[in-house]
């Protein structure tokens, strides 16, 4: 029988760290840290930098349209 529902692709990766990353990662994680596994710990990182990014060149769109939509008219070219 055919499944209905796709999982999502995974990748491994290997990470090295330094001791004192290592050990940052380390008190992050586990009982007394905020989650549960070190894979679930960068997942979650790499989201925020992803969304972070992905903010900031939504700012920067903004921006761009501000000065376009601030020009004079008369600095205006119809497209060729």
């Amino acid at each position: 029988m055919p499944q209905t529902a796709t999982a999502a692709a995974t990748t491994t990766m290997t990470v090295r760290l330094s001791s004192p990353l290592s050990e940052f990662v380390a008190v992050n994680v586990g009982e007394h840290g905020v989650y549960e596994s070190v894979s679930e710990y960068l997942r979650d990182l790499i989201r925020r930098d992803k969304a972070r990014r992905e903010q900031e060149d939504f700012e920067r769109l903004k921006a761009e349209l501000a000065l376009a939509f601030a020009a004079p008219e008369s600095s205006c070219q119809p497209p060729t």
